[in-house]
């Protein structure tokens, strides 16, 4: 009899081993330096090598899948890609992320995209802008962009959902979001003092709605994101300090110091330095983070 339960435990055991762990998931979002606005052909050599032109337009990680602005559900391997028509092979910093957490991870994972340049969160009564606002009355008035309306956060929300109930849902160990990151807040430089409340409003919304979704907690999920260069045309002290207000007060929110960050010439988006370092910054926090 004991040898009978100590191979029902064994079997049990290497049961429990073959499960494997939740695949991981990053949800990222943001205007243009999420974007991404650097050429391809400035890309680090350890990323290009991975490309299959030589112009480093075309090319597969070897573990990242995403969703990028889409509703489908659908993830595709990830390489480099603005969402931009005229000029998608541009790249930002959270491409520097995914590599380092390939190296991490070492299996598939998955990240769910939307980003939009020229964005801001607080809404105006420009006819065609869109916007990130989670002020309840005024998404109760608007639909998402990916549904020909305003709200970008509705849009980012419906591709999250879709890729849990088309993909994550149906994953044999089923999957943790480890993180939310974010860069963005050049195009609230008009609202500055209104940042900090404003953004606070759209992490809270995510986190919300990841519980409500999955029946997990999500009420803490990490929120890793990033200042504006004070080197940016945009440049906007308040949304700084309402950064910095949003870091100290919430033990979950990790802010990245980009304040000195070096800009293309257009002086509104990271060259290929500052997206590197902001780049390995992200992977850095998910590492510890992972770690505990």
């Amino acid at each position: 009899m004991k040898k009978l339960l100590l191979l029902l435990l064994f079997v049990l055991g290497c049961g429990y081993i073959q499960a494997g762990e939740p695949a991981h998931v990053i949800i990222t979002a943001g205007q243009s330096n999420t974007d991404g606005r650097v050429p391809n052909d400035r890309l680090p050599d350890y990323i290009k090598a991975m490309a299959t032109d030589t112009a480093f337009t075309q090319g597969a990680y070897k573990y990242c899948k995403i969703a990028q602005n889409r509703t489908d559900g659908k993830f595709r391997p990830f390489w480099p890609k603005s969402r931009r028509r005229a000029k998608p092979n541009t790249w930002g910093y959270d491409a520097i992320a995914y590599y380092w957490l390939e190296q991490l991870y070492q299996e598939k994972f998955y990240v769910i995209k939307w980003a939009i340049g020229g964005t801001a969160i607080a809404p105006s009564d420009t006819p065609r802008g869109t916007y990130w606002s989670a002020e309840p009355k005024w998404l109760s008035d608007n639909v998402a962009t990916s549904e020909k309306g305003k709200s970008l956060l509705l849009s980012f929300i419906a591709n999250i959902d879709a890729c849990i109930d088309q993909t994550l849902s149906k994953l044999e160990n089923g999957y943790q979001i480890d993180a939310f990151v974010w860069h963005q807040g050049e195009s609230d430089q008009a609202h500055g003092k209104e940042y900090y409340k404003n953004l606070k409003a759209v992490v809270a919304y995510v986190r919300h709605h990841l519980t409500e979704k999955t029946g997990k907690d999500y009420s803490n999920l990490p929120f890793i994101f990033g200042t504006v260069s004070r080197r940016n045309k945009s440049y906007s002290s308040d949304v700084e300090e309402g950064m910095k207000r949003l870091a100290k007060e919430d033990k979950n929110a990790y802010l990245i110091d980009m304040s000195d960050a070096e800009l293309l010439g257009d002086k509104l988006h990271f060259n290929q330095v500052s997206a590197e370092y902001m780049g390995k910054q992200v992977y850095e926090q998910i590492k510890k983070l992972t770690k505990k």
